[in-house]
C-alpha cells in the first residue's frame, strides 16, 4: 500500500457533517478496511492487489462546492448539508478539501452583505446565491469560481469580481450558473462567463484537458493519474489496437489511450461532454480518435452486426454500474480485453458476475483510495476473453 504513517487530524464538523465515514480512524486502518472489503467482494473472481493509498490523505479534493443559507438569526452560512437534512453546516475549513478553494468560499461569504447579495431560501424560493463551486487545476494551478444563482442578475457583478480577485488574484475565471428551478440539483443548464475564458485547463498523463463548469473531472487528480496509468497498462496496447472508450465523458481515458493505440472510439450520451471531448482532442493534436453522441451499448451492438471488431473495451460507468443491455453488447462485440474502471465496488461485483458467465475471466484487480476518509473505493479491473 502506498502510504506513510501520518498524524491523524481531528475534524470539528464530523458529528454534524457526516460526509466522512471514516473520520476518527487512522489512515492506515482505513486502507486495511477497504482492502479487506475488496478481497471479500472479489473472492469469486480472483486475487486483489494491495490498495494504492495516498502519501498525504488530506486536502485532496480539487473540486469544492458549498451550499449557502442564512440562519434565523441572520447569520450567513456556507458548507455542506447536514446528514439526512437540508440544514447547512457552516464549514470554515475542511480537512479533505483544497485549502485555497475553502478560502475563496470563506471570502465570498464575507463579501455578501457589503454587496447586498442575499442567500437563496429553499422554503420560500426567495434570494439569489444558492451554491459556490470552485475547481483548481492540480498541475496548472488555474482556478474557476462558479456562482450558482437563482436568477441571472448579480448586483454590481464587475465590482464583486474585482473585489474577489483582489483577495485571490490566482482566480482564472468566474462563471455565473443559473439554476431557477426548485430542485436538489446544484447546477442549472445555463452559464454566463463574467471573467476569463469560462473554463480552466489541467494536465493529466501528459494530456491537457478543458474543464468547464459542468464537466466531469475526477476530484482527486493525484490518484486519478495513477488509476488511468494502470488502466492503460491493463489495456495492453501495442499501437495496433482498436479501442472503444465507453462512457467516455470528456474523453480523458480515450485520449490518453490514443497515444498507444491505432484507433480509439469514444461513445457518450451527454452532448456537452462530447463537445468538450472533441475540443480536448484538438487541444492535444490527437487525430486517431472519434467521438460519438450515442448510447454505448447500442453502438457496440451495431458494430458487431456490421462485422466490425474492437480489440479492447475500456468502460468507466457511473456508480450504479452498467446495465445488462450494455454488458450483453460487450459480449456480442467480443473484445479480447475489457478494462473496467469502477467507482462502485458492489455494482462492479454484480457486473463481473455477468461477464464471467459469458466467457471472460478477471486477470487482475487493483483498488485505489480516491476518496480518503470516506467509504468509497475506485477500482480498475483487467478481464480477458476465454483465457481460462
Amino acid at each position: 500500500m502506498k502510504t506513510k504513517q501520518s498524524e491523524m487530524k481531528t475534524c470539528p464538523y464530523a458529528k454534524k457533517c457526516g460526509g466522512c465515514d471514516y473520520q476518527g480512524i487512522s489512515y492506515e486502518e482505513q486502507l486495511e478496511k477497504k482492502q479487506a472489503y475488496m478481497k471479500k467482494l472479489m473472492k469469486p473472481f480472483g486475487k486483489v492487489n494491495p490498495i494504492v493509498g495516498m502519501d498525504d490523505p488530506y486536502h485532496y479534493r480539487h473540486k469544492v462546492q458549498a451550499a449557502f443559507d442564512c440562519t434565523r438569526r441572520g447569520q450567513i452560512v456556507a458548507g455542506v448539508y447536514e446528514k439526512k437534512s437540508h440544514d447547512v453546516v457552516d464549514i470554515e475549513s475542511c480537512l479533505i478539501e483544497n485549502e485555497e478553494a475553502d478560502a475563496i468560499i470563506r471570502d465570498i461569504k464575507g463579501m455578501l452583505r457589503s454587496f447586498r447579495i442575499k442567500t437563496y431560501d429553499e422554503d420560500t424560493g426567495y434570494g439569489l446565491l444558492r451554491h459556490v463551486l470552485v475547481r483548481k487545476g492540480y498541475h496548472s494551478g488555474q482556478i474557476m469560481v462558479v456562482l450558482v444563482l437563482a436568477s441571472p442578475i448579480l448586483p454590481s457583478k464587475n465590482n464583486f469580481v474585482k473585489a474577489l480577485r483582489k483577495v485571490h488574484p490566482d482566480i482564472s475565471t468566474v462563471v455565473i450558473n443559473i439554476n431557477e428551478r426548485r430542485t436538489s440539483m446544484v447546477l442549472g443548464e445555463r452559464n454566463i462567463t463574467v471573467y476569463g475564458k469560462g473554463y480552466i485547463e489541467d494536465e493529466l498523463c501528459d494530456c491537457t484537458f478543458r474543464i468547464s463548469p459542468t464537466s466531469f473531472y475526477q476530484v482527486n487528480p493525484e490518484q486519478t493519474e495513477l488509476l488511468y496509468q494502470k488502466a492503460i497498462e491493463y489495456a495492453g496496447l501495442t499501437g495496433k489496437e482498436t479501442v472503444i472508450d465507453a462512457y467516455c465523458g470528456t474523453g480523458t481515458i480515450g485520449l490518453i489511450a490514443s497515444r498507444s493505440a491505432d484507433k480509439v472510439i469514444g461513445v457518450e450520451l451527454n452532448r456537452d461532454a462530447i463537445s468538450d471531448a472533441i475540443i480536448n482532442a484538438k487541444r492535444n493534436d490527437i487525430s486517431n480518435i472519434r467521438f460519438y453522441h450515442e448510447d454505448a451499448g447500442k453502438f457496440m451492438v451495431d458494430m458487431a452486426a456490421r462485422g466490425e471488431k474492437a480489440d479492447v473495451v475500456i468502460m468507466d460507468p457511473p456508480r450504479s454500474g452498467s446495465d445488462e443491455a450494455f454488458l450483453s453488447s460487450v459480449v456480442k462485440l467480443a473484445p479480447g480485453r475489457v478494462v473496467y474502471v469502477s467507482c462502485g465496488p458492489d455494482t462492479l461485483a454484480r457486473d463481473l458476475k455477468y461477464l464471467t458467465k459469458h466467457g471472460y475471466h478477471m486477470e487482475e484487480c487493483t483498488p485505489y483510495d480516491m476518496f480518503p476518509f470516506t467509504r468509497h473505493i475506485e477500482t480498475v479491473i483487467w478481464m480477458s476473453k476465454n483465457c481460462k
